[in-house]
């Protein structure tokens, strides 16, 4: 009869043993981990290459005269007043934007907010149901459609002589802007749910409505994200537009005034600022749409 032999092991071994083991485990993490911190640190370097270049050439410019710094001022004039705009005080009234920037950014964000959630809280559902129903797209799109080529600066003298000179014409202009986008993407989501999913609903025994709400509008999710997207760039020119004329705050009535006035360095100002707050509300969207997209990103 085989005997079996046992082998004495080494406590103290065996410990090092495993212990190398998880070193080079976490040394293999920590290598995944540096390349992707290297080229997201590359990503954001490239992205700002030009601008940084395209500053430092205006700068360049502007103080060697090429540019008339009265039309465009070069960039340390513009932060300057921009710095003023956001800081400053209003010393006996000699600087009428000094110390307002958080006032106006925070009145057209707001603006912005309550109008865009009008648009999806009416646009993602019309467009679901007009591309599910084909009677809702026979009653509904047509209208939709014709009215949807009107440019938002044509709804202008209808929103002031309705709302008049009030925050209520300019949400009314921004839902109306963003609106078109939201439901006509909604409505191609909506249409081009994957016909073997409908059948595997139905053959599992979902109604209509199951359906709806959990085969066609999860589908559509992507295309209703591409729309609020779309959307919402829409709802800041439409702010814009909206409080030259309809309202008397916010970065769009500042960029008028300013320039007006001939404040150009407030105008280059609020230009950078639209485009940064523009920016970070879409950053949100795309925040929102990874969160509730998580089982596509996973197939």
């Amino acid at each position: 009869m085989d005997k079996t032999t046992a082998i004495p092991i080494d406590p103290a071994a065996a410990n090092a043993a495993g212990t190398s083991g998880r070193g080079r485990a976490a040394e293999r993490r920590g290598m995944a981990v540096i390349p992707y911190r290297e080229s997201r640190l590359k990503g954001i370097a490239q992205s700002l290459a030009l601008p940084v270049i395209v500053l430092i050439l205006w700068e360049i410019a502007g103080r060697a005269g090429l540019i008339m710094s009265g039309i465009l001022p070069y960039p340390s004039l513009v932060a300057q007043g921009w710095w003023t705009w956001a800081f400053g005080e209003n010393v006996m009234g000699l600087n009428a934007y000094a110390g307002t920037w958080a006032e106006n950014a925070f009145n057209s964000f707001e603006r912005v907010a309550k109008g865009y959630a009008v648009a999806i809280l009416i646009g993602v559902p019309v467009g679901v149901i007009i591309g599910w129903s084909k009677l809702a797209a026979r009653i509904v799109d047509p209208t939709i459609q014709s009215m949807r080529p009107i440019p938002i600066t044509a709804w202008l003298p209808f929103s002031i002589a309705l709302f008049g000179i009030r925050d209520f014409g300019a949400i009314f202009l921004i839902a109306l802007g963003a609106f078109y986008p939201i439901v006509v993407n909604a409505t191609h989501g909506a249409r081009d749910v994957s016909t073997n999913l409908i059948r595997a609903a139905a053959m599992m025994g979902a109604n209509r409505r199951q359906m709806l709400f959990r085969v066609v509008f999860p589908s559509a999710l992507p295309a209703i994200f591409t729309g609020m997207r779309i959307g919402l760039g829409i709802a800041w020119t439409a702010v814009i537009v909206a409080e030259m004329v309809a309202v008397k705050s916010g970065l769009g009535y500042v960029l008028w005034d300013a320039y007006y006035v001939g404040r150009m360095d407030i105008v280059i100002a609020d230009m950078v600022s639209i485009g940064i707050l523009g920016f970070m509300s879409d950053w949100l969207i795309v925040q929102l749409q990874n969160y509730c997209l998580k089982w596509k990103q996973q197939r």
